[in-house]
């Protein structure tokens, strides 16, 4: 996919990279479109950790061009405004469960369980080319991430400002779409006490008890390529994460402070709508 904006330490958003759609073109385009794949993606238990699993997963392909509630490849997200310079969307991510027996650094601890993150992304449009098959955003998504448990609790917040160049027809190749985006990842003491932290009563003679701090998570770097053929969608992505002086870089549940992942899919068109909108107005054609 030509555009990764919504790209963030958790597994939906990964997913959200190789799934989503790429970037629409100018002109008439259905009002949705859906397809349903296959795809693998390999990616640790948590940011830091030394043990990388490999998933397969179904990848479902799906696109709506209403006027104000948008998927896409930014994710599923409602405007508030969407101006040449500036727009206001809404954001969502999520992490995996992870089994503490399963992990070795976190055996003997209470497991993690999974979390949905959600809320505002201000993104502002910082350059267009001429022929608009080139752009770079500033995009600056916050969200509250909470536990996905039987008493659900709030985990702060965290914030991923990052910027993204998006590249239509990459190379010359019509139809390959590829986007690389950079930025600095902070998250609230909450944030990361939950993934981090060891209380004294898990302390033992290989793991100290720790107490993490908020601030600064590391630096991600990301980049996807895709094309979108008649019948199908092929899509690939790869994301290297570095934690050196992230506020807790010294947990010892912190076993890896360099890694790469990636992931690659392949989605079948199943159906479109035969109403048919304007990509760049969003209002309904004629």
């Amino acid at each position: 996919m030509s555009s990764i904006r919504r790209v963030a330490p958790g597994w939906l958003a990964a997913l959200a990279v190789i799934a989503w759609p790429v970037a629409s073109q100018a002109g008439e385009k259905p009002l949705w479109e859906a397809g349903l794949g296959v795809g693998a993606m390999a990616f640790p238990d948590y940011r830091g950790s030394d043990e990388v699993n490999t998933y397969p997963v179904p990848l479902p392909y799906f696109v709506y061009r209403g006027k104000f509630l948008k998927a896409d490849r930014e994710g599923l997200r409602g405007e508030l405004f969407d101006k040449r310079y500036l727009e206001l969307s809404f954001s969502m991510n999520a992490t995996i469960p992870v089994s503490s027996d399963d992990n070795d650094a976190r055996q003997g601890m209470p497991n993690l369980r999974p979390t949905l993150e959600f809320g505002p992304s201000l993104d502002v449009h910082l350059w267009r080319s001429s022929d608009t098959t080139m752009k770079l955003d500033l995009v600056m998504p916050l969200r509250v991430p909470i536990t996905l448990e039987s008493s659900p609790r709030t985990l702060g917040w965290n914030f991923s400002p990052r910027l993204n160049l998006d590249i239509d027809n990459v190379g010359g190749y019509e139809g390959w779409n590829f986007g690389v985006g950079a930025g600095p990842l902070f998250g609230a003491d909450k944030y990361h006490e939950y993934f981090y932290s060891v209380a004294p009563r898990f302390a033992t003679a290989e793991r100290r008890s720790y107490d993490a701090r908020g601030g600064y998570s590391g630096t991600h770097f990301i980049a996807a390529i895709s094309k979108r053929f008649p019948g199908y969608w092929v899509g690939a992505y790869m994301r290297y994460d570095n934690l050196h002086n992230a506020a807790f870089e010294d947990s010892p549940l912190v076993r890896q402070q360099n890694y790469l992942t990636g992931g690659i899919g392949i989605a079948w068109m199943i159906g479109k709508s035969k109403r048919m909108v304007d990509v760049e107005s969003d209002e309904v054609a004629d």
